[in-house]
């Protein structure tokens, strides 16, 4: 199969979503399929490379050109509406690499939604947020959970958050653009249930299916990687990973270890935000950035895994890749952590936002060395119902279903446009 992958971000750009688009292509390569990744370009980046055999186009928007609009980080995000100068790129992509499957993964498939019409491509898209209801993505106002959608309290709620001048644009973006994606997709992919009951996929009768995210083939680090280890304590620590954030719960966190008895060094590995605090206690290491492969070796050397989040986790993949690691996890009972760890089996699952729970079920285990030891290896055996190898052949049949609905020919300039197909949801 041909199979073009839709991307905002990809790596050396870092974060779960990210990793999980370069994971798969290139899982896909070794399976025999041709793939390439249509993505953002951001500075110092080449416009085209080859990563382990997936064709990497970086391609240029208006959008991204407005520096304005962009002040929280480097990354220029895709914009909840067409882009001009992105949908001619993604057509030249398309006219390059003649897909027969297009793979979104996030808001850059609303520069792709007007070209689907002259294509004879499948459209999949993976929601690896709330993005298809939620302007924000996070399902969450006033840092606390969000009930549901309202028209005026998404207006508030946006304006509140991204001002007046990119708010509106971005409501009514993303209002407008939902309505034709549920439309033009053939096949949504969400990476828990609590992410097809966020984005309503069952209750507007959407074609889905429910495939969770998963753990690549483990590799080896370089001596660069190594030396970024040396930053981590020698004994027992407490790891977290993740943006330093309140959403990840990292304000819930420093309250429950600040009453810790006997506790060893709590070790904060992400990028620090606006709304990070500014000093830790001395007990405390914090790592702005580490590479992917020596964050997976941080997970074996750490004592227990940490995931206080607040909000409705999509997945949470860190609490997969710490399983994978033979780790037990704490993490708070919400949206797709719920649904990996296996409370009292794998780990232990708290109220989100309560730090006397958290530092509970952390004290615990600290004092039950071997409860916990018996928790990490039920983790690592459950790690495994996510490996790359179960995993990624259901997406691979997803797309040969949907091929298999019609012969699909080469993407030229069609005038008819496609339906979608229903396969059976989850």
């Amino acid at each position: 199969m041909r199979i073009l992958m839709l991307a905002q971000f990809y790596p050396p750009m870092i974060g779960g979503e990210e990793r999980h688009v370069q994971d798969l292509a290139i899982h896909l390569v070794r399976r025999g399929h041709e793939v390439a990744v249509a993505t953002i370009w951001h500075q110092d980046l080449p416009e085209f490379e080859l990563d382990h055999g997936v064709r990497v186009h970086r391609i240029h928007g208006t959008t991204q050109r407005a520096e304005w609009l962009y002040t929280e980080s480097a990354r220029r995000h895709a914009p909840p509406l067409p882009d001009l100068e992105l949908m001619m790129e993604l057509r030249r992509v398309v006219q390059q690499e003649r897909p027969q499957i297009v793979h979104a993964h996030n808001w850059l498939v609303h520069s792709f939604l007007p070209l689907k019409t002259f294509t004879h491509a499948k459209l999949v898209v993976t929601l690896h947020d709330y993005s298809l209801i939620c302007a924000k993505k996070s399902m969450m106002r006033h840092s606390r959970l969000c009930s549901g959608p309202g028209p005026l309290k998404c207006a508030s709620c946006v304006l509140e958050h991204y001002g007046t001048v990119k708010g509106i644009p971005t409501l009514l973006g993303m209002t407008a653009m939902g309505a034709l994606e549920r439309a033009a997709v053939d096949m949504f992919i969400a990476v828990s249930q609590a992410t097809a009951l966020g984005n309503g996929l069952e209750e507007r009768n959407l074609p889905y299916q429910i495939i969770p995210n998963f753990v690549p083939d483990t590799a080896t680090i370089d001596d660069e990687q190594i030396a970024a280890l040396s930053q981590l304590p020698k004994g027992d620590f407490l790891l977290f990973v993740g943006d330093l954030s309140r959403r990840k719960g990292i304000h819930i966190l420093l309250d429950a270890y600040e009453g810790l008895r006997h506790a060893p060094p709590l070790v904060l590995i992400g990028r620090r935000l606006s709304e990070t605090p500014t000093e830790f206690p001395p007990n405390m290491i914090v790592v702005d950035q580490l590479p992917h492969r020596a964050v997976m070796h941080a997970w074996q050397q750490c004592k227990i895994a940490l995931i206080p989040s607040i909000w409705h986790e999509p997945f949470g993949i860190v609490a997969l890749e710490a399983m994978a690691a033979g780790r037990p996890v704490i993490a708070s009972r919400m949206g797709g952590l719920a649904e990996v760890i296996e409370d009292g089996v794998s780990g232990l699952l708290v109220p989100a936002g309560d730090p006397n729970a958290l530092r509970n079920a952390m004290q615990y285990l600290l004092e039950n060395p071997r409860l916990g030891d018996e928790m990490g290896s039920a983790a690592e055996r459950r790690a495994l119902e996510f490996n790359a190898n179960v995993v990624v052949p259901r997406i691979e049949h997803i797309y040969e279903k949907l091929l298999e609905s019609e012969q699909v020919k080469s993407p030229i300039p069609a005038l008819a446009d496609e339906g979608y197909v229903h396969i059976g949801q989850s």
